[in-house]
């Protein structure tokens, strides 16, 4: 990590886990934990649970995040959340083209594109996720696919916008699977987005941009994911949901 131009990111992401106490006794556990961190630490909670965690967190160092957004600012989409919707309840951040939506619900690299700048238009600072399936890597296009759903997800997003913007870089055949790349993969992955900026925005908002990796980070791979100069932070699934396992990632994170 280069925390001398740009901000290291530890976010949790609980899925669909925790109901309203459980998320409350979780985050009352991760505070003092985490109290003195030297990154940002963000919980993505779902829907349900963000009243909740807005409340726990308040005058805390630890951030809010919803798990998705819709495009849109209002209408007939059952079963959806506006971006507005978010920030009015004082929501900072919202994870968006996470895998798991575009395998199981059909999000597109469009869709999430529409997404991003909705957010980005809310006042939202989107966690932009991007990887590549398992065919893709043995196929050896990682380098292709990555670069196309980064260019994709931030159609029509300026330069100044980007500075509320994280990319989160999750190889699929790496989550929930136990499975990680090693350091130097991500770190390569992590390094190839930071090119697709610099030729998207320049040199100047790529150095800028905190790339997380995002492929089962756990409290015992952190410390050496985080010491590769690209990997700027964490996207944390099931650690996220254990107060010592992300704590020991906070740590490591403030530590590299």
């Amino acid at each position: 990590m280069n925390k001398a131009v740009r901000k290291a990111v530890i976010a949790g992401n609980w899925k669909m886990n925790k109901t309203r106490p459980e998320a409350k006794e979780l985050i009352e556990a991760i505070k003092p934990l985490v109290k003195d961190a030297g990154c940002e630490v963000i919980c993505c909670v779902p829907f349900t649970n963000l009243e909740t965690a807005l409340e726990a967190t308040k005058g805390s160092n630890v951030k809010v995040g919803a798990e998705n957004c819709h495009f849109e600012k209002s209408g007939a989409f059952t079963g959806e959340i506006s971006a507005e919707m978010l920030t009015e309840m004082g929501v900072e951040y919202v994870v968006l083209g996470h895998s798991e939506r575009r395998q199981y619900f059909g999000e597109t690299d469009e869709t999430v594109n529409k997404r991003v700048r909705a957010a980005l238009a809310a006042g939202l600072k989107p966690i932009v996720c991007v990887g590549e399936m398992l065919k893709d890597r043995e196929n050896g296009i990682t380098a292709e696919l990555v670069a196309m759903q980064t260019k994709i997800a931030l159609k029509d997003v300026t330069a100044e916008e980007m500075k509320n913007v994280i990319i989160a870089y999750e190889p699929v055949w790496a989550i929930g699977t136990g499975k990680t790349a090693t350091a130097e993969q991500a770190n390569e992955v992590c390094a190839l987005i930071r090119s697709t900026l610099a030729s998207l925005y320049g040199a100047e908002v790529a150095e800028a941009t905190t790339i997380q990796y995002g492929g089962s980070m756990n409290a015992k791979n952190a410390e050496e994911l985080l010491a590769q100069p690209d990997v700027d932070g964490g996207l944390i699934g099931g650690a996220s949901l254990k107060a010592p396992d992300f704590a020991t990632i906070v740590a490591a994170a403030t530590n590299g």
